[in-house]
């Protein structure tokens, strides 16, 4: 009898109806795999050894903005055309470059779940490298969403269940459990909270805050309005290991600043370094601040990671993949 319900079950969920009652197969596509950040490059070995495959390369493993040393944005994995078969069509994120009539787009789900395909054509390698260099940000964010979308449901499986972050500033966001709540000498009333992770090498972090809209005016003079705001939460928050000190922007390299879109809301998104004040130390931040114009404020949340002497691009991928769940009630 068990065997026949599950047999029932499985038929069930294969087949359904269409609107006109004939019947529809729905695909059950196993699961995709891979390391985080690490994309497979489709195309063939002609193209990869010509360049064509520089312009791949140039455009994908492009250093990343804000670490103190250059590393690539990903990882590469070329796998010729006729190769492409078998295990590996799961890969999750796959850039597809091909002969043909000139084109490019998307695909979600088509060999496995979850999965991300982008499609690049050319009749030729003119316009293939052309093409490859028209949509390289499209490109670049259709599989860096994907990275992140499948890292945040990694995550998912062992959320903490702390929400002092929560409550203290009325939003939802989803950190793993080996992320702890550090005690600070910031008051309730504050709204100021730092959870934090311990790594082999040093420590990852992500502080919350919120500042009155007022606070950061978008004009030119931007960037010294950020580093002068989080400068002074440093100062007042972030104490370093010496009497005195703190977390502060370093002054060598000048922050980037973008703007993005986090919970459908206007974002500013910095990337840059920090230091602390008289000591030996620094490595990257990542900060969003997020519009929330129904409560007149801005939600803040700045990722940063000591790491010394190690890779930092997959610990500032998390701290990235963390912040961006940040949901505003």
């Amino acid at each position: 009898m068990r065997k026949l319900i599950l047999l029932v079950v499985v038929i069930a969920t294969t087949f359904s109806c269409n609107n006109d009652g004939s019947k529809k197969v729905i695909r059950i596509l196993p699961d995709s795999a891979g390391p985080f950040n690490k994309i497979a490059i489709v195309v063939d070995n002609e193209l990869w050894k010509n360049t064509v495959g520089e312009t791949i390369r140039s455009v994908m493993t492009q250093s990343i903005d804000g670490l103190p040393q250059p590393e690539p944005m990903f990882s590469l994995s070329q796998i010729p055309t006729p190769v492409f078969t078998g295990f590996a069509k799961q890969s999750r994120s796959i850039l597809k470059v091909e002969q043909g009539e000139s084109g490019f787009k998307i695909e979600r789900d088509v060999h496995a779940r979850p999965q991300k395909i982008v499609t690049v054509s050319g009749k030729d390698i003119t316009e293939i490298k052309a093409q490859i260099n028209k949509n390289a940000d499209n490109i670049i964010e259709a599989l860096k969403a994907e990275e992140i979308r499948y890292k945040q449901k990694q995550m998912s499986k062992s959320l903490s269940r702390n929400k002092a972050v929560q409550e203290a500033l009325d939003i939802k966001v989803k950190f793993p459990s080996y992320y702890r709540v550090t005690n600070t000498i910031a008051k309730p009333e504050d709204k100021f909270n730092w959870i934090k992770r311990d790594i082999p090498t040093g420590y990852t972090n992500i502080v919350f805050y919120e500042l009155p809209l007022s606070a950061i005016k978008k004009n030119d003079s931007l960037v010294s309005q950020i580093i002068r705001t989080r400068d002074s939460i440093g100062k007042k928050y972030i104490p370093g290991p010496a009497d005195g000190s703190y977390m502060a922007t370093e002054m060598a390299y000048a922050p980037h600043v973008y703007e993005t879109i986090i919970d459908n809301k206007p974002t500013i998104e910095v990337k840059g370094l920090w230091d602390v004040k008289n000591q030996f130390m620094s490595g990257p931040f990542i900060m969003y601040i997020i519009e929330d114009k129904v409560n007149d404020r801005y939600v803040v949340a700045e990722g940063f990671a000591f790491a010394p002497s190690v890779s930092k691009r997959n610990y500032v991928f998390e701290l990235e993949s963390i912040i961006k769940s940040i949901r505003v009630n």
